[in-house]
């Protein structure tokens, strides 16, 4: 490695958010040296959230969604080329066209793909869809305007029920079967979930619940799915959204802490090997990391938030840069926000990490509410319906570890909230899909299982 940390060479794996937004960092940082990043799909990098949103309703095309650049990264890009292994030993990353490229400092962001339906010839299917990359966007937008009888949506999570909202918006009939009791329950708990299931209802979406898709049909072309209920739905569009897997396998073999729920990682966004030794030249920033957080109790988080990407890359670029003594943690609150339905949906902290929770603002009647959550008697998420202006409030209780239930003060009743009830976080594998947010410990409500 090179004396100064500002010089030498730098590769950055994974030509997305994170990815871009550290490579910029790393030049406003001051390195001057090598910057090459490395992208498995064939163009620069892009936003995805507007995917599920615009694209699908024809306010965007999914080739007019490319992230903006804040300053030129002056970076060689090598787009369309796979990375397969890293060797820790001799500092090189290992391309699928045989190449490799040497490395005094290395990013991993190689963030997530979409779940695939598990039967490959029936997610082979025409008119079955995943939505992840610029090419889903594009197909099933083109599939949508084309005015289908019925489209079904596997999986009640934020993903499955934007597709299911914009799918309303366009006047389509919309079917959604979640395994789960009912959507979003396993990103932000049993009450606010009944909220989001009567809000589908409303507006026409025919929602199944804990029920699960054991097959999908057709000769070619998708005709529809068979429930684990013995009901049939009848749909010519199947979006399958369950979730998303994080970006590993290619490091198997390189000897870090990889596995399914991401790459564990420190504070500062130094990756661990497999034997939880912190490396000095492997950071991981984005959706495919795990790493400990002091306000939920040091357990390692994994979450795929747009925020929260654009912050790690920022920390762990200037880590890289950085020697020890002035290196900085990443400890931002995640955030989260979610339109549909007519709903504006606005997420700080960890729901996940609960015990109870408490309506401290309007009401669940009137779809307008500020939800608090808490953990053994101290705040550590808020949830806003329709009522984003109050969330700041909430971030400084959490960041302050202030006591649960809250005081009141971002209150428009009169009285404290003092009426909690229990969280009811549901158990991820009782789910069609992960929450966005996952505490890769256990979940605090639970004991630990010693096998």
């Amino acid at each position: 490695m090179p004396s100064d940390l500002k010089e030498g060479r730098i590769v950055v794996v994974g030509a997305s958010l994170a990815g871009l937004r550290a490579a910029e960092a790393l030049r406003e940082e001051g390195f001057t040296g090598e910057l090459t990043v490395v992208g498995d799909e064939p163009h620069a990098p892009y936003d995805r959230p507007p995917l599920s949103k615009q694209v699908l309703l024809g306010q965007a095309t999914a080739y007019t969604t490319e992230l903006p650049l804040r300053r030129d990264p002056d970076a060689e890009w090598r787009f369309g080329v796979r990375a397969t292994g890293v060797d820790l030993l001799a500092k090189q990353v290992l391309l699928e066209d045989g190449e490799s490229l040497p490395y005094d400092r290395l990013l991993i962001a190689t963030g997530t793909r979409a779940r695939p339906w598990p039967d490959p010839d029936e997610a082979a299917l025409d008119g079955v869809f995943t939505l992840r990359t610029r090419e889903d966007g594009a197909g099933l937008a083109e599939r949508l305007a084309a005015g289908p009888e019925r489209v079904l949506v596997i999986g009640g999570g934020f993903t499955g029920s934007e597709i299911a909202s914009a799918c309303r918006e366009m006047g389509l009939q919309v079917t959604v079967a979640e395994r789960g009791p009912a959507p979003l329950v396993g990103a932000l708990g049993a009450t606010l979930s009944k909220l989001a299931a009567v809000m589908q209802r409303n507006h026409g979406v025919d929602l199944r619940t804990g029920v699960t898709v054991t097959a999908l049909t057709g000769n070619g072309a998708f005709t529809g799915a068979e429930l684990s209920d013995g009901s049939r739905v009848h749909a010519d569009v199947c979006v399958v959204a369950l979730g998303a897997l994080r970006n590993v396998e290619w490091l198997a073999d390189s000897g870090l802490a990889a596995g399914p729920r991401g790459i564990a990682c420190d504070a500062g966004c130094r990756a661990f090997t497999m034997y939880g030794i912190v490396t000095d030249d492997i950071f991981v920033a984005g959706d495919v990391s795990r790493f400990p957080h002091p306000l939920f109790g040091y357990q390692m988080l994994s979450l795929e938030h747009w925020g929260n990407a654009v912050e790690q890359a920022e920390v762990a670029a200037h880590n890289m840069v950085s020697p020890g003594a002035l290196q900085r943690p990443h400890l931002s609150i995640p955030t989260f926000w979610s339109t549909q339905f007519g709903l504006n949906i606005k997420s700080v902290g960890v729901p996940t990490y609960s015990d109870h929770i408490v309506i401290a603002q309007g009401s669940l009647e009137a779809r307008r509410l500020a939800m608090v959550y808490g953990y053994q008697g101290r705040v550590t998420a808020a949830v806003t319906v329709d009522m984003a202006k109050s969330l700041d409030y909430y971030r400084h209780l959490i960041e302050t570890a202030a006591p649960f239930p809250p005081p009141p003060g971002a209150a428009d009743r009169a009285i404290a909230a003092d009426i909690t009830i229990p969280s009811a976080v549901p158990d991820p594998s009782g789910l069609s899909h992960g929450p966005t947010v996952a505490l890769t410990g256990h979940l605090p409500d639970r004991r630990l299982t010693v096998v």
